[in-house]
């Protein structure tokens, strides 16, 4: 074969790999998709909805997973893919914050909560919740469900408003603590537990328990839900993401579903 037949040839090659190269797809990156969230258990109905909702107004959508703002902090510690995270609690957040692990001028505090005392809904039981309250009597041979009181913010709280009420030495040795806030709902809702405690939010979303009282303001830290990318995070639909939370179409869901719009829009 000639030099120059070789050539053309060459050069022809070339340019069907070229052409090749223009029909071809790019392949999706990471980077491309909807970011990852790892979101507590108690937002789950909420946000649900309004990435539904997101994904409807702009072909976008997140994929979000739900455990207890510990287990979540400490997948993320531990270098798990998320794009954001939303806390149950300002700890938690700010663990991750003193580990560099979030990108802090993304920060602020989504929505707000109230702590709750529930009891299957069929139950006869009532009560007030006050200083010295019979809780202990109420439970009769029972146990009170609530989420972790070590390291899950629902549990925290609850321990801390039961400390403050004076009621927490004639129950803490009949506590069923839950790996998070739902499945300490489930413990009552399934009639396991007499009496549990939960958010607002949770007993709002089971028509199988109903709330006795709610526990006031001042026994318990602010219960408050910030939300941040992560410093590791390249996925450039999470800022979308935050922004979308800000609107008035989610802060309406937000709103729906018991929490506390903390945002003004």
């Amino acid at each position: 074969m000639k030099v120059a037949t070789r050539r053309g040839l060459l050069r022809a090659l070339v340019a069907v790999m070229a052409i090749g190269a223009l029909i071809l797809p790019f392949p999706t990156s990471a980077e491309d998709k909807g970011p990852v969230v790892f979101a507590a258990a108690s937002l789950k109905d909420a946000l649900d909805a309004i990435n539904a909702e997101w994904q409807r107004e702009s072909g976008k959508q997140a994929t979000i997973s739900y455990a207890a703002s510990s287990a979540l902090a400490k997948q993320i510690e531990q270098r798990a893919p998320a794009d954001i995270f939303v806390s149950a609690d300002e700890d938690w957040m700010n663990d991750l914050a003193d580990r560099k692990l979030i990108k802090p001028e993304t920060r602020f505090d989504l929505v707000g909560n109230t702590l709750v005392l529930i009891a299957p809904k069929d139950s006869k039981l009532t009560a007030t919740i006050a200083s010295g309250f019979p809780l202990a009597s109420l439970l009769a041979d029972g146990h009170l469900a609530m989420a972790d009181t070590a390291s899950v913010p629902a549990g925290k709280y609850g321990k801390a408003a039961l400390e403050k009420l004076g009621v927490w030495d004639g129950v803490k040795g009949r506590i069923a603590q839950a790996e998070n806030v739902r499945a300490a709902l489930a413990l009552v809702s399934r009639g396991e537990a007499p009496l549990g405690i939960v958010y607002a939010t949770d007993a709002k979303a089971d028509p199988k328990v109903k709330v006795l009282d709610t526990f006031p303001e001042s026994t318990h830290a602010p219960i408050l839900y910030p939300i941040a990318i992560t410093a590791s995070s390249t996925n450039k639909e999470a800022p979308s993401f935050l922004t979308y939370l800000k609107t008035a179409s989610a802060q309406s869901v937000f709103e729906a579903q018991g929490f506390k719009v903390l945002l003004n829009y």
